[in-house]
């Protein structure tokens, strides 16, 4: 008869291979799960969406409660005010976005005519290129102040019919707010069994605030300084090409030419290249000085992503979640990268592929 721990021994010896799954299969089942897990983030999006914005603010308003309660605040108050601050978050954005759309719905039919000049000048430029005259006339119609004025109604119409999400968002910061009043509790209680998962999630939270609020710095900087740009050439409506600035530095990499199409093509139209190559060389000037040199320095240690990911990042989470997954990107992609790789210290090589060369806090 033979001895339990001597075949306890003998299993604990024999290759991984002969007692569960071969590393091949291991990977091809993690690919498996991760593809099943991405489809059924995209077809759930209406409603991981809101749910993830809500997440967001509510973290980014949370540090409200510690100090009142330290102060002998009760609970329920603590809860209200974080609520309180996040409604301004909201109300705030949302006002930013509401007047720059009404702003570009009033500009764009007061170009009509100029556009529709350049156009003609433009054709035979296209054309010389290799174009047809109705090629580039086509290509050129979709760039039209109609055609912009039509996206302006749709995002209009988008906003409007997003009332149902936003009805979640604000119900999910209720709720939340009031279950995160029970965080501290709960490190208490699983100190020393979860301390790992905790601290994990709290770097997470940490890092997360840390890179909005140096976004949001730095957004309004940039804002504030395209916004003088634009009222020294004597561009209409500076405030809401402000404004695109501000709210698209949220996106990483691609947020800045977002923001820079369309005051470029409005110099174009009311005073011509000369105005529009200062627009895009002074855009430039700024962004490479504030998001390239200064804001990286700020960021680096709260987010520790490579250029490659971070564009990536936009990319993927714009697919899958739809617009909204651009702002998202950066904090999403933290928030994987802490539940896969940043409890195992053995994953080190793959979070330092990520840009994350921090060496591994060492077990509790």
């Amino acid at each position: 008869m033979t001895d339990p721990t001597t075949a306890a021994k003998r299993a604990d010896r024999e290759p991984a291979s002969h007692t569960g799954l071969s590393p091949a299969s291991r990977v091809l089942l993690t690919l498996a799960t991760a593809t099943i897990t991405i489809a059924g983030l995209y077809l759930a999006r209406g409603v991981i969406g809101p749910l993830a914005v809500a997440a967001l603010v509510v973290m980014v308003a949370h540090p409200v409660r510690r100090p009142l309660e330290r102060r002998g605040v009760p609970s329920w108050l603590a809860t209200a005010a974080v609520i309180v601050v996040a409604y301004l978050i909201l109300v705030i954005m949302g006002l930013l976005l509401v007047i720059a759309v009404a702003q570009f719905v009033d500009l764009l039919p007061q170009y009509a005519d100029r556009f529709t000049a350049l156009e003609e000048q433009l054709v035979p430029i296209i054309s010389q290129i290799g174009l047809d005259a109705e090629s580039a006339r086509t290509m050129l119609g979709s760039i039209s102040p109609a055609k912009l004025l039509g996206l302006a109604g749709a995002v209009s119409s988008a906003v409007l019919g997003a009332s149902t999400a936003f009805f979640f968002v604000l119900a999910y910061i209720v709720f939340m707010a009031a279950d995160a009043g029970t965080f501290g509790a709960l490190y208490r209680r699983f100190a020393d069994t979860k301390a790992g998962v905790i601290d994990t999630l709290t770097r997470f939270s940490q890092s997360v605030r840390k890179y909005l609020l140096v976004n949001t710095v730095f957004g309004a900087v940039v804002a504030v300084l395209d916004g003088i740009v634009l009222v020294v050439l004597g561009l209409p409506a500076p405030m809401l090409w402000a404004i695109l600035a501000f709210v698209t530095n949220y996106i990483p990499n691609i947020g800045f030419v977002i923001a820079l199409i369309p005051p470029a093509l409005l110099a174009l139209l009311t005073g011509g290249w000369a105005d529009a190559l200062a627009v895009v060389i002074a855009y430039c000037v700024i962004n490479m000085v504030m998001q390239t040199f200064i804001q990286p320095k700020f960021v680096s240690d709260a987010v520790r992503l490579s250029l490659t990911l971070t564009f990536f990042s936009v990319v993927f989470w714009s697919i899958v979640l739809g617009p909204i997954g651009a702002v998202l990107a950066i904090p999403a992609t933290l928030l994987v990268r802490a539940l896969l790789l940043e409890g195992d210290p053995g994953a080190f090589w793959a979070r330092w592929l990520t840009g994350d060369q921090a060496e591994p806090l060492e077990p509790a």
